[in-house]
């Protein structure tokens, strides 16, 4: 049985989680996520608490099952608290700013990288070097991190470029001047 499978998620006050066919709709004060749940895993959806159980023991069920109970777990969170990413913009004269629904970012190329964001996550400049991508589903908000941070990626020999906050970055050693 799958440790983390078998654990029940607790529903909060004000989440209101409905299980209609296949289909699993949680709603709460930041918004509703869907999602489809595959054929061989039962959901039990009870007054506190939603149970995730497998029919069969076969090796794709149970590999579904504790990622099922995982993703209606975030969908929960997501609803009630969202999530957030942060990103750095690391390099002399690099910098990102926020115009309504595009990010424009000068990277060191010899035009501004812009970037449109799409519905579903919010972009935050904190500063000219930090942005915070937020929103309600987890697995796109890190998405979209991920296809900012793509614009340009931490190089290993001065570490500039874009990284998540807290990301270390291997710096290798340069060329050597003489033996």
């Amino acid at each position: 049985m799958s440790r983390i499978g078998k654990k029940p998620i607790p529903i909060p006050k004000g989440i209101d989680v409905r299980l209609e066919g296949r289909e699993i709709t949680v709603k709460g004060p930041k918004g509703v996520l869907n999602r489809t749940i595959p054929g061989d895993i039962e959901i039990d959806v009870a007054k506190e608490e939603i149970s995730v159980r497998r029919k069969t023991d076969d090796r794709r069920d149970r590999s579904l099952h504790g990622l099922t109970r995982t993703l209606i777990s975030n969908m929960v969170t997501g609803v009630q608290q969202g999530f957030e990413k942060s990103l750095d913009v690391v390099g002399v004269g690099y910098r990102a700013e926020l115009d309504k629904k595009t990010l424009k970012m000068f990277l060191g190329f010899s035009a501004p990288v812009e970037y449109e964001v799409p519905d579903g996550v919010t972009v935050r400049v904190e500063k000219q070097t930090n942005m915070i991508v937020s929103g309600i589903d987890k697995e796109f908000v890190g998405r979209v991190a991920a296809d900012i941070r793509r614009m340009k990626k931490p190089e290993p020999y001065k570490g500039k470029g874009i990284r998540y906050t807290g990301e270390r970055v291997r710096k290798k050693v340069g060329k050597s001047a003489g033996k």
